[in-house]
C-alpha cells in the first residue's frame, strides 16, 4: 500500500506520474485514491514515489 503523509506540499508530481493511484485532495494535497495498489500499477506507484520532491510518498 502508498500513503501520502503530512510531508505533501501539493506539487502533484505523483498525480502526474500515477493518476491512477493517486490524486489531489479538496485541500490541493495529494491522496492514494484506490487503497491497495492493483499489480499492474505498482511501478507507476514507485515512480511517483521517487518523483515527490519532499518524500511524502511511503510504502508500507
Amino acid at each position: 500500500m502508498f500513503k501520502v503523509n503530512e510531508n505533501c506540499i501539493g506539487c502533484g508530481a505523483c498525480t502526474a506520474v500515477c493518476p491512477e493511484v493517486f490524486d489531489l485532495n479538496a485541500d490541493g494535497l495529494a491522496e492514494n485514491i484506490i487503497g491497495d495498489v492493483p499489480a499492474e500499477l505498482v511501478d507507476g506507484a514507485k515512480e511517483a514515489l521517487e518523483a515527490c520532491p519532499v518524500g511524502a510518498i511511503v510504502e508500507e
